[in-house]
């Protein structure tokens, strides 16, 4: 059991305006941001037309740049 305790040293936290928020919640953020940004790009262009699935397509996009964050953060 004393194996597992390293895990639990400390939380990643951001410092926002003096108030700690988690790691996570900014990351998670961020990738909706993206997944917004990649559907007015899509419209912007045109592709939208022509993509099915477009909802997937996008949550897809903000999940892989929220984890991508996360992983970037976490030093894996």
């Amino acid at each position: 059991m004393l194996l597992l305790l390293p895990g639990c040293s400390s939380a990643p936290t951001v410092s926002i305006a003096g108030a700690y928020f988690p790691a996570w919640l900014m990351c998670a953020l961020l990738g909706i941001a993206a997944a917004a940004v990649s559907r007015g790009l899509m419209v912007a262009t045109g592709l939208a037309q022509r993509l099915p699935f477009q909802l997937a397509v996008n949550l897809a996009i903000g999940t892989l740049f929220g984890l991508g964050l996360w992983m970037a953060w976490r030093g894996w």
